[in-house]
């Protein structure tokens, strides 16, 4: 294979492959095996995901992108799971996108920049965090159960979770102590009926008013240092564990807005809930190397 070109970057040390393709003639349809192959640790670049930057021209009509999920916008986040299984949408992927936009001058944020992706479009602006992006509405799911094998060998334990969909599915549990996830090496049990294509699986723990922490699996990658939808979904989940909307809506809203520190393992992210329904979720993103590769 020809090399072609590649970026590394990451969010709260959610990290990605950034492959440019403006205009779709590098990649044509991102083949499982390579994008997998690519986010192998071991043997390839390594990373959560592969992001590949495509102008939305390119993709409308082609591999499933619609009028509604690229809007207005120029770019489009055409995003693969580290298996090579495509995802909606990625909080933290989308940033370092913006990040990559600007910096190479492919964008301005002089105003908002619209992104498309396959939860619809997600508008960029910076702020003192780095960048903040506009998550659009939760919608709830239900509530449901998750659960580990204890790797002690004293049994499989579960919990109550809250199911939040950001674009992407997520089944949020409060806990006493995030260690009680175990070693996350494999997907956590979940409610397959409610969540026919899989779900990532948030678990939780309270640090103090407007304050928690965070560990994720998603589907497709394992456990991750970090995730935007998963951080969005927890702020909801918590919040309505705390009275700030009615649990019973589909689409809940709180009467005033709601903020909350969401402390992951790779750093900090800071979201918000506001009256009407919307989040916004703020943070970091970096590249951090670039070159080429025939992987």
């Amino acid at each position: 294979m020809t090399a072609y070109r590649f970026l590394k970057g990451h969010g709260t040390e959610n990290d990605f492959v950034l492959l440019p393709d403006h205009d779709g003639t590098v990649h044509g349809d991102l083949d499982p095996a390579r994008v997998a192959r690519l986010c192998d640790r071991r043997a390839g670049i390594g990373g959560d995901g592969v992001i590949r930057v495509v102008r939305s021209a390119v993709l409308l009509g082609r591999d499933a992108v619609t009028p509604e999920q690229a809007g207005a916008s120029e770019w489009f986040m055409d995003y693969r799971n580290a298996d090579g299984s495509v995802s909606e949408m990625c909080g933290n992927g989308v940033r370092v996108l913006a990040h990559h936009l600007v910096t190479e001058g492919l964008a301005s944020l002089d105003e908002p920049l619209p992104i498309g992706t396959r939860a619809g479009v997600r508008t960029v602006v910076a702020d003192q965090d780095g960048y903040a992006v506009d998550m659009g509405p939760a919608r709830l799911l239900g509530p449901s159960r998750v659960g580990v094998d204890d790797a002690s060998g004293v049994g499989a334990r579960e919990w109550p979770a809250t199911g939040v969909d950001m674009g992407n599915p997520h089944a949020v549990a409060l806990v006493d102590d995030l260690a009680e996830a175990g070693d996350l090496l494999v997907q956590p049990s979940y409610d397959t009926g409610l969540y026919p294509a899989g779900v990532n699986v948030e678990f939780v723990v309270r640090r103090g008013e407007g304050h928690v922490a965070m560990r994720v699996h998603e589907r497709g990658s394992g456990e991750t240092r970090s995730c935007g939808t998963g951080a969005c979904a927890v702020l909801v989940a918590v919040a309505l564990a705390d009275g700030a909307a009615d649990p019973g809506a589909e689409r809940p809203s709180p009467s005033e807005p709601v903020q909350y520190r969401i402390d992951v393992p790779g750093g900090v992210l800071k979201a918000s809930w506001e009256p009407g329904g919307g989040t916004t979720l703020s943070g970091p993103a970096t590249i951090v190397a670039s070159g080429t590769t025939d992987l």
